[in-house]
């Protein structure tokens, strides 16, 4: 029985396991009973090692079968919410579709189905016309394509050339979409995460980002998911009031400014933007405080006149900081170094960035389990796992810093450290405890934020000193019973 309102874990099956989803399953019944309700398996389609670690699918409906099958998965999801990518602006260039194209030009019967510069534009765009486009990358918007007929095609790519954008608008495009849809409900996907949504509407005049016809389409497509009994997740990096806008009009939204300020506030010892930002941030969200992506900054920025939740010097002394903490490593793994591709991440564990230091990461994973929204741990995160500054130099990617690859061993050695059992012990009352069903409040006053669920006669709050960086827990149980536990009793266990 799939389990709601509880922990989730994300992770890359294979990296995890070193095996397939029989062994995530496995390891999620064996060494991690009781700790997860659900999973986000990161892209588990063919191929899983593409250029952009499976989110550049040559087949969106077919498993790598270096992981299993979908009877694999359909299997997982009768114990745990299964949560899935679909990667809805993009598909692999290697894909059967597009090298048809490739052979064929515009008389592909797939041609339709990719979008290309002059459908948006016609043969009029100018200079302008293109500087507006919102880029999350520093890499052109379009890739000009020498087809085997003769012709020259610019075709849509907003993140790599590998990725080839989708016409979401064509005939070919909606059946495509429908038809991960449909395979998606039929092997217990509960959850989709759409993957770039943001950019998936393009239209001439615009920045081509969260336009109008992109909340429509985003509307549409998760109502076609609700038909299906599954519910979608957007997953977009933007100013934190279209974060906010966004989740009045959609199922579920990511709180990604939460990963800064929580940095902020440790860093900092100031938790003014952090309660500043609780007072409005979306309930319908999903927290995290690490993805396979890095750490984002956008999302707590100042958008053109609109000032951000933290300004400029925070967010300059933020990143700085995160340098420090991790001696460095995230420096050759951020901005310009290692072939990275994002202009607004910082790339580097959440636990190095907070200097490895066993109390804040705590304190930190405290502070999301208390934060209104479903929480998500990923799979280093848990683990507790540091840098891998091996597969950076091997790769040159920076976010590969953050994506080990570990095996049985190495998972069963990680939760014998007491950060990570603390940490569990963190997940497991975050699970359990009946007041996170209920209603959330918090409350900063001369330096102390306290955190607070109530449901009935059950109450749960998380009261942090900023000045001292000390933090504790009160339980109050519908028995009468009351728990106070520190974070330093966590580690000390």
């Amino acid at each position: 029985m799939a389990k709601h309102n509880q922990v989730q874990l994300i992770t890359y099956v294979d990296r995890l396991t070193s095996g397939g989803i029989q062994d995530l399953q496995n390891l999620l019944h064996n060494e991690l009973e009781g700790v997860f309700g659900g999973a986000h398996l990161l892209p588990f389609y063919f191929p899983i090692d593409g250029e952009d670690a499976g989110f550049d699918p040559i087949d969106h409906t077919q498993i790598d079968s270096r992981l299993g099958s979908w009877q694999d998965v359909k299997q997982l999801g009768h114990h745990y919410q299964v949560m899935a990518d679909m990667i809805v602006n993009h598909m692999s260039a290697q894909s059967p579709e597009f090298l048809d194209v490739i052979e064929k030009g515009t008389q592909s019967v797939h041609y339709d189905l990719f979008l290309t510069k002059d459908k948006i534009f016609g043969n009029d765009e100018t200079q302008t016309d293109i500087e507006k486009i919102y880029r999350p990358r520093p890499t052109p918007c379009f890739t000009p394509i020498q087809l085997k007929t003769g012709e020259s095609k610019a075709f849509w790519t907003t993140f790599t050339a590998n990725q080839i954008d989708i016409d979401i608008n064509s005939d070919q495009g909606k059946a495509y979409l429908e038809r991960i849809l449909d395979t998606f409900a039929s092997n217990n996907i509960s959850l989709i995460r759409l993957d770039a949504a943001g950019y998936a509407v393009k239209k001439a005049g615009t920045n081509c980002f969260m336009l109008e016809d992109t909340f429509a389409f985003i509307n549409d497509l998760s109502e076609r998911a609700k038909q299906r009994g599954m519910q979608c997740l957007v997953e977009i990096h933007s100013h934190y009031q279209t974060q906010c806008e966004i989740a009045e009009r959609c199922d579920l939204v990511y709180d990604f400014a939460l990963p800064p300020l929580v940095l902020h506030t440790l860093f900092n010892q100031d938790a003014a933007p952090l309660a500043k930002w609780l007072d409005i941030s979306p309930r319908n969200c999903v927290t995290v405080l690490d993805t396979h992506d890095g750490i984002g900054i956008i999302d707590v920025g100042k958008h053109g006149d609109k000032p951000g939740l933290l300004n400029d010097a925070q967010i300059d002394a933020l990143v700085e900081q995160i340098h420090v903490r991790s001696q460095g490593q995230s420096r050759q793994a951020t901005g310009g170094a290692a072939s990275n591709l994002d202009l607004y991440q910082v790339n580097c564990t959440y636990y190095n960035a907070l200097g490895a230091d066993d109390k804040l990461y705590l304190i930190a994973r405290a502070l999301q389990f208390f934060s209104p929204g479903l929480p998500q741990v990923y799979y280093t995160g848990l683990l507790a796992i540091e840098n891998d500054m091996a597969l950076l130099a091997k790769t040159q990617v920076g976010r590969d810093i953050n994506r080990a690859y570990l095996d049985l061993d190495q998972v069963k050695q990680q939760l014998t450290l007491p950060v990570v059992q603390g940490l569990i012990k963190l997940i497991k009352m975050r699970n359990t405890h009946e007041a996170f069903n209920g209603s959330f409040s918090h409350q900063l006053d001369d330096g102390q934020l306290c955190l607070c669920w109530q449901e009935q006669n059950s109450q749960a709050k998380l009261v942090l000193d900023t000045n001292t960086l000390n933090c504790f827990i009160e339980l109050n149980h519908a028995s009468g019973d009351i728990d106070v536990i520190t974070i330093d009793d966590m580690l000390a266990a």
